[in-house]
């Protein structure tokens, strides 16, 4: 079986930081794009940041600047460095892989997610 365990959320003061981590587990051939999604009350899941395996990145435009996202392709792990994180910012995180299991075919796996809250 193949699991996302998240880590590193919790309840920051705005402006302040925070940095989350989700590792894969389990028995894979390799991992291609990573990225985070975030989920508000109340609202649809959105993207937040993705990284290839090649290192490439794409940042939603409301966190460009503040957010850094990156990995360590032999802990098969992936980070999201939150700077200067403010209200809005509050949702759950979700950690997103999409992860070839074999030569043949690929999967979206998906954490359990983790609370970020920042309050003013």
């Amino acid at each position: 079986q193949v699991q996302l365990v998240e880590s590193g959320g919790g309840l920051v003061q705005a402006g302040g930081s925070l940095r989350l981590s989700c590792a894969v587990s389990g028995s894979i051939f390799s991992i291609n794009a990573m990225g985070w999604f975030r989920q508000a009350p109340g609202e649809q899941r959105e993207l937040v940041a993705l990284i290839s395996n090649g290192g490439s990145t794409n940042y939603a435009d409301s966190v460009k600047g503040r957010f850094t996202i990156s990995r360590d392709n032999a802990k098969n792990t992936v980070y999201l460095q939150m700077n200067s994180l403010k209200p809005e910012d509050t949702a759950v995180y979700y950690c997103h892989a999409n992860i070839r299991r074999t030569i043949f075919s690929t999967s979206n796996y998906w954490g359990q997610g983790t609370q970020v809250t920042v309050s003013t």
